[in-house]
């Protein structure tokens, strides 16, 4: 059998009719509830233009408010970076109110409170948001999270960066919410 030197297109269509289409804009689904799993999305947000300017204390202190503030979604884990947020969230509220209301909220609550005017706008329009169907999604994002201030240069070690904690959630943690499935429980992959 000869190897396929098409790129897995048919030898009959031509090169450049095939073109993988990229994703400019990162797409929203609405959360997808499934029996009596928990809904945890993992989300990133972005300072805009990358600007460098949430890793430092009063940053994160404004942040914390906001999540707080916008108590219809909760916080669990999450790592503060210079210019991005990583971060584990779940509705708190039934049914579910918008992810993408509970962004805004919370990032409006920040830009207001922001000292430094000449600054804005803090944000990127946009973020990226994926909703984990499984306690080992869970564990490979957060390991991901977890290690982003050392892949990005700031620490030797992930244990050595200062902005990353979790916040209470409801009567446990976040990690709770995992801890409860059976191991042996299907997952389901998708990027809802």
């Amino acid at each position: 059998m000869k190897p396929d030197t098409n790129g897995g297109r048919s030898s009959a269509t031509p090169p450049n009719a095939v073109r993988r289409l990229e994703r400019k804009k990162p797409a929203h689904f609405s959360t997808l509830e499934v029996g009596f799993r928990s809904i945890i999305i993992f989300l990133t947000v972005c300072t805009h233009r990358r600007k460098p300017l949430l890793a430092n204390e009063d940053a994160a202190r404004r942040l914390i408010a906001a999540w707080r503030a916008a108590n219809f979604w909760r916080v669990g884990r999450y790592v503060i970076m210079p210019d991005h947020i990583h971060l584990f969230c779940a509705p708190n509220t039934f049914p579910p109110q918008p992810l993408k209301n509970w962004i805004s909220f919370w990032r409006n609550h920040v830009t207001r409170a922001w000292p430094q005017r000449d600054e804005a706008p803090i944000w990127q329009r946009d973020y990226w948001d994926r909703q984990l169907r499984c306690g080992e999604s869970y564990a490979q994002k957060w390991e991901y999270v977890e290690n982003n201030p050392v892949r990005h240069g700031h620490v030797a070690r992930a244990q050595d960066w200062p902005i990353k904690v979790s916040l209470i959630f409801w009567n446990g943690t976040i990690d709770d919410f995992f801890g409860t499935l059976d191991e042996g429980t299907n997952c389901v992959w998708s990027d809802a």
